[in-house]
């Protein structure tokens, strides 16, 4: 119990700036509070102590704002950041090296009972404020998820869902082992360099080719001109302007 604590307390320190020292960590955070007291009642949980497992629950959820069913499995390294407002299913599973922050919620979308109704997360994810995640599926290994993103089908592992409803960004691969260390670093509240919106780059993407269109249909018609071959003129439009467009997406 203690080892996992140290555990805890160190990896809460490597990913939140303001976490100047361990006692402070230990005697401040809620979500390792919520997180010491979810082990107690999961346990209790296990044992066939149900009630006693809802109660422990009942009171974590006084004292620290987040709300974590006894029957939920959580990993190792775990951080809940700030914390307030979180809300994790019964039926949910959180992976090592996981970081959620304020207002998440790993919920489920069937009254189905037995059922395997909470998500699961693997490895290393990262759960942004406000994000909303919402059935039996897995967010793979790696993942981030927006803030106020609300998710409710897989994410591959190593992709990021943004939106409401979700859309997922899938990785390239990158070259540069520099942009490769880059991608490994931990991006607090989900958010990544070049984590654009993918309905944005596609805007970005239908503009830029109808801009291109423009101009080789303008060289068309000047090298006609130029040959002697007569080109019915068309009532003059205004200029596509692709900046002013670029920039109403952005």
């Amino acid at each position: 119990m203690f080892t996992r604590l140290r555990e805890d307390i160190s990896s809460i320190i490597d990913r939140d700036p303001a976490a100047r020292n361990a006692w402070e960590v230990l005697t401040c955070y809620p979500g390792l509070h919520a997180v010491v007291m979810h082990r107690i009642s999961h346990a209790c949980w296990g044992w066939g102590l149900k009630w006693l497992g809802r109660f422990i629950s009942h009171l974590a959820r006084g004292l620290t704002g987040i709300e974590i069913h006894p029957g939920a499995t959580i990993g190792r390294r775990v951080f809940i950041d700030h914390g307030f407002g979180v809300v994790i299913g019964e039926t949910a599973e959180i992976g090592d090296d996981c970081t959620i922050y304020q207002g998440v919620t790993l919920g489920g979308t069937s009254l189905s009972k037995g059922t395997k109704r909470h998500p699961t997360l693997e490895r290393g994810v990262i759960i942004g404020a406000g994000a909303q995640v919402l059935g039996g599926f897995t967010v793979g290994a790696g993942a981030k998820v927006g803030s106020n993103a609300v998710v409710v089908k897989e994410v591959p592992p190593g992709a990021t869902a943004v939106g409401n409803p979700a859309r997922v960004v899938r990785k390239e691969e990158q070259r540069d082992p520099r942009e490769q260390a880059a991608a490994r670093m931990f991006a607090a509240y989900g958010v990544t360099p070049n984590g654009d919106d993918p309905l944005s780059k596609a805007l970005h993407g239908l503009i830029d080719q109808a801009a291109a269109q423009e101009h080789q249909l303008e060289v068309i018609l000047a090298a006609l001109r130029s040959a002697g071959i007569g080109c019915e003129k068309l009532e003059e439009l205004d200029k596509f302007d692709a900046a002013g467009l670029n920039k109403l997406v952005e």
